[in-house]
């Protein structure tokens, strides 16, 4: 298997980082992570500013009855 970082050979069995080859390219990928280089697709879980007050202003009032 290859580094996903590096791209150098890396063994799977008996390998404390894998599936990096090194504790530094495990930690350059965290870093990536942590930094949002890389994203998950589907729907954004962050709230804008101002959406958040949308949202009080629509539990403040009585449920619709249409």
């Amino acid at each position: 298997m290859n580094c996903p970082i590096c791209r150098k050979r890396s063994r799977w069995k008996g390998n404390p980082w894998r599936p990096f080859c090194s504790e530094r390219c495990q930690v350059l990928d965290l870093g990536l992570w942590a930094g949002e280089r890389y994203r998950v697709a589907g729907a954004s879980l962050m709230v804008t500013p101002g959406e958040e007050d949308r949202e009080d202003e629509s539990l403040d009032q009585p449920p619709s009855t249409s």
